[in-house]
């Protein structure tokens, strides 16, 4: 049996599961307090993310051009345009605050962020 085979007292037996009772409790207290700092702090990192590819030569040429939301949990975060041309290419960054620009967004840009808020 259990008792004799660690050759305690039932007492002695009790007074270490408490012992135990109370460091599990302890380092449940510990675990739930870091996973809420852990939660908190996760709404404000990048979880949403949506992505066109586009073509603004619709005559020629692929897909090379994107635009890319990365937002957080409150839809704040920014939008990245990549503009991709024959002898050049120009990247755009815009802010974006509770799903909102202060600047203007293009169709592309407005369509990734819906993929990000609504994938």
């Amino acid at each position: 049996m259990f008792f004799n085979k660690n050759k305690k007292s039932p007492s002695a037996v009790s007074k270490e599961s408490l012992k135990r009772i109370e460091q599990l409790e302890k380092t449940l207290g510990e675990l739930s307090k870091s996973l809420e700092e852990l939660r908190h702090g996760m709404k404000r990192a990048i979880v949403k993310v949506g992505i066109v590819r586009f073509n603004p030569f619709h005559e020629t040429g692929g897909d090379q051009s994107f635009t890319i939301a990365l937002l957080d949990e409150y839809n704040t975060g920014f939008v990245i345009m990549s503009h991709y041309m024959k002898d050049h290419n120009r990247v755009y960054a815009k802010p974006i605050t509770k799903g909102v620009s202060e600047y203007m967004l293009s169709e592309e840009e407005k369509e990734a962020m819906k993929k990000a808020i609504n994938p």
